[in-house]
């Protein structure tokens, strides 16, 4: 048989691509299918988060902001660890971006802080002078959108079996509570205040404090969880 594929190169030829395309796929898909989980340490978002997630779509961060680090020492040496595909297993739709007018965010819950990102997004340039952002002020004033985001994750729950109200770590604990919609809108609150603890304006303390989140707080809860 073998023989007879010898004297014939084009059908040689075949066999050969044949065999090392299926070693190939071997190979690759286990591996592929292991990388795309999600690693270690990776939750979903919180619905505080998901609210924030979505100002962050809306006010379009991600046509000047990427979510990629990728695997070159230049980009490690400013941002940090590479990106790994299990850290967007939550992430829908996936926010990359395809232009850094501005630096990537993917770590930046790292290196930055909840006062920090209050200053910047009311005034980008006195707090990196030379910025070409624009001010989000309107983020101070605007209320989040909570009922959304809990439908999302509710959603997402449901239709692809995220993972909330489960223990990930093993540590008996519920890592990402969502529950019914009252005690998801109240977790949401309490988390609020913790974000507003850490800021100075005073408006946006009271506003929490009353039970209203205005967008900026949402925002931050999102920069914040991007580690």
């Amino acid at each position: 048989m073998f023989h007879w594929f010898e004297q014939r190169p084009f059908f040689f030829a075949v066999l050969v691509f044949i065999f090392v395309a299926f070693a190939g796929i071997i190979e690759v898909i286990p591996d592929f299918a292991k990388q795309s989980r999600p690693t270690v340490g990776t939750k979903p978002y919180s619905v505080l988060e998901l609210a924030g997630r979505q100002v962050y779509i809306k006010d379009s961060c991600n046509a000047c902001h990427s979510q990629l680090i990728r695997p070159f020492k230049a980009e490690t040496d400013r941002y940090g660890m590479y990106s790994l595909s299990g850290e967007y297993a939550y992430d829908r739709p996936f926010l990359w971006g395809s232009k850094r007018t501005g630096p990537d965010l993917m770590r930046v819950g790292n290196y930055r802080t909840t006062d920090w990102h209050e200053n910047h997004m009311w005034e980008p340039s006195a707090v990196v002078p030379g910025s070409i952002m624009p001010e989000y002020k309107h983020q101070f004033k605007n209320k989040a959108d909570l009922d959304t985001a809990y439908a999302e994750a509710y959603t997402v729950k449901t239709v692809f079996a995220t993972p909330y109200d489960q223990d990930l770590d093993g540590d008996g604990k519920v890592d990402v509570a969502l529950g019914d919609y009252e005690t998801a809108i109240a977790k949401a609150k309490e988390d609020a205040k913790a974000i507003a603890d850490g800021m100075k304006n005073e408006a946006i303390k009271n506003a929490v404090a009353n039970g209203q989140i205005p967008e900026i707080v949402a925002l931050i809860a999102y920069l914040n969880s991007l580690k």
